[in-house]
């Protein structure tokens, strides 16, 4: 079998993302302390300024997005209560369903259009007060929605849907892993998307550029309760100021520059609307993501990444027959164009 060389451009993952030489030195002067105690100054800076950002009470470190929605789907909900979710959701698919594993959870979910579901979904899926059944507790949405391709889910039915949730006594939770993308491309706050749940996750290690780290926001007796979850799950961590630093500086320096990335995603969406045998999942890409299907002529989606990755571009088959490709910091405009020329012919 031929081997193949390391990728010159990869677009697999904005989570291969690596800390720019500046953020790297201000790791390097962080002030730390022992965090599980509560007296790392970087992190409590951090935990302030992200829980300011999204208009919240409170905020926690944590050391994945996956612990973070765990963590907020455990405040919420307890053995035998269940969520909603959309169908194609990460909570739902793509975190071993730890919820059910660790907190007993059930889970509802009903499929969306480009990652959303709507109010006239939901009217019949909350369930009645009845011994034989599962409570009905929370629901989640996810922003931007990753399978989706990077779709932001329109603020007003996520303001809609979120009404609606909390007419019915329901808790709501946000995954936010790409929150800020959807900030930079809507224009939309981050505490105007957050106002409308009760808890948010939000994820440093994607786009932000930092080499590790999310957050759960929400308020001071829910993200108590999670500290307590953190600890249990292993999560408590001690000297950590240095990856907190990266993130404080991520926030301060890399939102904005979100944009870029989302350009480069429109160069390759072209490329891929002009590629015979190359159909893009959705025509409309709406921040880094895009995610196309591979005509069976030009083999499976496995086939054709093996192919692009001889030519030193490494993309994600995500099923038999559909690709992903993720644009990131590490990754440059003239390389995303050149990406571009490869896809087209």
């Amino acid at each position: 079998m031929k081997a193949l060389l390391p990728p010159r451009i990869d677009l697999l993952s904005d989570t291969l993302t690596r800390p720019t030489p500046e953020m790297r030195a201000a790791m390097s002067a962080a002030e730390v302390g022992d965090d599980v105690f509560g007296e790392d100054p970087t992190v409590n800076r951090l935990e302030e300024h992200i829980s300011a950002m999204l208009g919240k009470e409170a905020a926690l470190f944590m050391p994945s997005g996956t612990m973070s929605n765990l963590i907020g789907l455990l405040v919420h909900c307890g053995k035998g209560d269940e969520y909603i979710c959309e169908a194609g959701c990460h909570i739902f698919n793509n975190e071993q369903a730890g919820y059910a594993q660790v907190g007993g959870i059930a889970v509802r979910p009903i499929p969306g259009e480009r990652g959303l579901i709507r109010v006239d979904q939901l009217q019949e899926m909350v369930r009645p007060d009845n011994d034989h059944l599962p409570r009905t507790r929370l629901i989640c949405l996810e922003q931007t929605h990753n399978r989706a391709a990077g779709s932001i889910l329109p603020y007003d039915s996520v303001a809609e849907v979120c009404t609606w949730a909390k007419e019915q006594d329901l808790a709501r939770h946000l995954d936010g892993a790409r929150l800020f993308n959807a900030v930079v491309a809507s224009g939309i706050s981050a505490a105007d998307w957050a106002r409308h749940f009760d808890t948010v996750s939000v994820c440093f290690s994607k786009g932000l550029g930092a080499p590790v780290g999310s957050a759960l926001c929400g308020p001071k007796d829910l993200v108590k309760r999670a500290r307590r979850y953190r600890k249990m799950l292993g999560g408590g961590m001690r000297q950590i100021g240095i990856l907190a630093a990266a993130v404080l500086y991520a926030l301060e320096h890399h939102i904005d520059r979100l944009a870029e990335d989302h350009a480069k995603a429109q160069v390759l969406a072209d490329a891929i609307r002009r590629a015979p045998g190359l159909t893009l999942q959705c025509d409309q890409v709406d921040s880094n993501i895009v995610i196309f299907e591979v005509d069976a002529e030009l083999g499976t989606a496995k086939e054709y990444c093996d192919s692009l990755l001889e030519r030193g571009v490494r993309l994600y088959p995500i099923s038999r027959q559909k690709v992903r490709a993720v644009t990131h910091l590490d990754v440059s405009m003239a390389e995303c164009e050149e990406v571009a020329e490869v896809l087209s012919s």
